[in-house]
């Protein structure tokens, strides 16, 4: 595995313009992704977790400059692709795909699986003669689990599962080397999840594909990630190798993300810990750090005041907490 990362982000912002907080106060601002440094390893999954609403696809976007960040930097394969127009752009976009959470509207209704797939080898000048693309389409199909004469079917002839297959190959299809899974198992049955989630280790372990792997399903994390990282309110607050975060977890809102975890073992015992409160809107973030109102060990004076930064803690494990030891 190379040392230099196949993608990162540093310091990065993404500011939204959000409605009048009362009259005559003109409009507030909703830090979506606030100050997130973050770097994919080239042949890795990274995990990325959190509860909605905290910035994780917002995120996401910003890695593949699906969105322009408000500031901060952007990088793919050790070039800044920050600033660059989209024309600039498009030679890095074969090698950056994204795979949606929604099977359902991700998917043109109108467009056969044919069609859908054969756009995007077009777009990037990959198609060659007629034949050939029928033939990469076809073999596109098969690596996804899927039968190369469903090819002439509509979406809506497909079952959730099926449609994320295709979602999958149309991704594949310009051959990707880092590939944003946006929760893309959240929408499916459990009995399908599994059979996703291999496929994609699967294909990662074919292709050495470099994954952010967005989800709240944190078994499904664990089962894929080599690292994870945990979002609150649009901040990144843990970041460790899987093993560290699952056995270990040092910031609270991570230990409390665990606790609330199905234990599929119904012998098992284990710690709950209850948040107080709900999440705090990010049109009107808490001072200090934002989880302080809901820290069941926050200390008054230091919580409510200093915004904490990440720090390691032990080798790989950083956390953003001023009383994590």
């Amino acid at each position: 595995m190379s040392d230099q990362p196949i993608a990162r982000v540093e310091a990065l912002c993404k500011a939204f313009r959000g409605p009048s907080r009362g009259f005559g106060r003109g409009n507030s601002e909703l830090r979506a992704v606030d100050g997130v440094t973050l770097d994919v390893m080239p042949g890795e999954t990274l995990g990325l977790v959190g509860e909605s609403g905290c910035g994780k696809s917002t995120l996401g976007r910003l890695f593949l400059r699906l969105q322009d960040p408000t500031s901060g930097r952007v990088y793919f394969d050790g070039n800044d692709i920050t600033g660059l127009t989209q024309s600039a752009l498009r030679p890095f976009r074969a090698d950056m795909q994204i795979i949606f959470q929604d099977p359902y509207s991700s998917l043109n209704p109108r467009m056969t699986v044919q069609s859908a797939l054969a756009e995007a080898l077009r777009v990037h000048g990959l198609a060659g003669s007629t034949s050939q693309e029928r033939d990469r389409i076809a073999a596109l199909l098969e690596r996804v689990g899927l039968r190369p004469e469903q090819m002439r079917r509509y979406p809506h002839e497909f079952s959730g599962g099926q449609r994320q297959r295709i979602g999958i190959a149309r991704a594949l299809a310009v051959e990707p080397r880092f590939i944003v899974a946006d929760e893309p198992v959240s929408a499916l049955d459990v009995s399908i999840q599994a059979q996703i989630v291999n496929l994609l280790s699967d294909l990662q372990a074919e292709l050495g594909l470099s994954f952010l792997f967005i989800a709240h399903d944190l078994h499904v994390v664990e089962h894929v990630s080599r690292r994870v990282a945990v979002m609150y309110l649009g901040r990144v607050v843990e970041l460790a190798r899987s093993g560290q975060i699952y056995e270990n977890p040092r910031h609270p809102y991570s230990e409390a993300l665990l606790s609330a975890a199905p234990e599929p073992d119904p012998k098992a015992h284990k710690r709950r810990l209850i948040l107080q409160g709900d999440v705090p809107s990010p049109l009107d973030p808490p001072t200090g750090c934002a989880f302080h109102p809901r820290c069941p060990i926050a200390e008054k004076g230091l919580c409510d005041r200093e915004v904490p930064t990440l720090r390691t803690i032990e080798p790989g494990h950083e956390v953003a907490c001023h009383l994590a030891r």
